[in-house]
């Protein structure tokens, strides 16, 4: 039986032998239908839900029809998708003359991808120097992050070792969000030389190809508070097919983060039968958070924060966590005291909340909360990860075999339980400092 939380809030005190010896045994998830979900989404049919293929449709699919099943309304889209698009900018050519004299590719680098560029010495365009004794990094951020024009930089030989360096970790492909609002980004061009000369002649071209990415997201609406939402969320990509191993390729993605997104339709189940929500929950599987967390930072960029009472990412819940069975980590705990109101829910049971272990690691803004939580969102991260010592963590070795079924289903009855103040309206966290207006 549940014992749902305002029978527990107002029996007082006549009740208070019983709670304290309360566990989580009552079942949110059956363990075959928890076993149902995350074999399908980290089976080899998926072929590793990365988010740039085909092969995440099939995965946004089943999500779709799961929560259609379960009874969620459509937050977005009528086929539960929250559809974007992002813009995949590949170099398709580049060339840079200077005094009539060809330079090799390692003697320049460009920020930003036109689709087509053709600069002469004729032309007005501003231009800056990076000098010998310059701190080039600090620099180079400095250009690159900074104006809203194009701009040539010419940068002492000194520093060719470190431009090199950052080309590299730039790379020859880009992702950028497509918005009918979005002024064109500039270019700048950073071109060794140790004096603006007196002719030049660059030209670049690149290949673009428009790419739709989608979250998918279900609604259970609040009975009487639905203007304030509260998240739950987990990201469904992953990294798709990679180098094989014997003969394996597909980077299946059963812990990261399958066993997140299986927990997420699982409570979408749970909270669907009770029917007892009095604030508005959004159950959201992301897109894209493998490549730079687009799909949260959409859904973030599209949702009111301030309506956005808490949310409850879940990331990698199929092994027990550094402090042992029976407990979760969460990220950033001490930036609001969601963590400490989630504790209170299940004191007496078997389950602990912990803080992030591994703060170094600066896990708080490395997931999907990350959007909202710089927005002032109790916006948290959820995990049991043994991050520092997974060895299967990115690889082929992350498959279903590899996990604990019955850690994954107590951590989804402690998040059920822990949250149920907060769902109930009873209880709200305190909010995250803002990083950014």
């Amino acid at each position: 039986m549940i014992y749902p939380y305002f029978s527990i809030k107002k029996l007082g005190l006549g009740l208070g032998i019983l709670f304290s010896s309360f566990t989580l045994s009552a079942q949110v998830a059956e363990t075959p239908y928890l076993e149902r979900i995350l074999n399908t989404l980290a089976s080899d049919e998926m072929r590793g839900r990365h988010a740039l293929t085909p092969d995440i449709e099939r995965a946004a699919d089943f999500i779709a029809q799961e929560f259609k099943a379960i009874g969620l309304k459509p937050y977005a889209e009528e086929n539960y998708r929250q559809t974007f698009h992002l813009n995949r900018i590949s170099a398709a050519g580049q060339n840079v003359t200077v005094n009539g004299t060809a330079l090799s590719p390692d003697q320049f680098l460009i920020f930003g991808r036109p689709a087509e560029l053709n600069w002469d010495q004729g032309q007005t365009i501003k231009t800056s120097v990076i000098g010998e004794d310059a701190d080039f990094s600090q620099a180079f951020r400095a250009h690159a992050l900074q104006g809203k024009e194009d701009e040539i930089i010419w940068v002492h030989p000194a520093h060719q070792g470190l431009l090199n360096r950052f080309k590299k970790m730039i790379g020859e492909e880009s992702l950028v969000p497509v918005s009918a609002n979005a002024p064109q980004a500039p270019t700048k061009f950073f071109v060794i030389q140790d004096a603006a000369p007196q002719n030049f002649q660059f030209t670049a071209k690149s290949n673009q190809q428009e790419i739709p990415l989608f979250n998918v997201v279900g609604m259970l609406p609040g009975k009487s508070n639905p203007e304030e939402y509260v998240v739950l969320s987990a990201h469904y990509d992953h990294i798709g097919i990679i180098e094989a191993v014997g003969q394996d390729s597909i980077a299946n993605g059963a812990d990261d983060d399958a066993s997140g997104t299986t927990a997420v339709i699982a409570l979408a189940k749970y909270f669907k039968a009770l029917d007892n929500n009095e604030r508005t929950l959004l159950f959201v599987a992301f897109t894209g958070e493998e490549i730079g967390m687009y799909g949260s930072k959409h859904f973030g960029n599209n949702i009111d924060p301030d309506k956005v009472v808490a949310m409850i990412n879940i990331e990698m819940i199929g092994k027990d966590s550094k402090f042992g069975p029976n407990t979760l980590y969460i990220t950033g705990f001490e930036a609001s005291n969601l963590g400490q109101l989630v504790q209170e829910q299940v004191k007496g049971s078997a389950f602990t909340f912990h803080p992030d272990p591994y703060p170094q690691q600066n896990l708080f803004y490395r997931s999907d909360n990350a959007t909202l939580a710089a927005l002032g969102v109790p916006a948290h991260t959820f995990s049991t990860s043994q991050i520092d010592k997974d060895e299967y963590y990115h690889t082929v070795k992350d498959e279903v075999s590899t996990l604990d079924i019955e850690n994954i289903r107590s951590s989804i009855e402690a998040i059920a339980h822990g949250i149920v103040g907060i769902v109930s309206g009873e209880q709200t966290p305190t909010r995250v400092e803002k990083l950014r207006e």
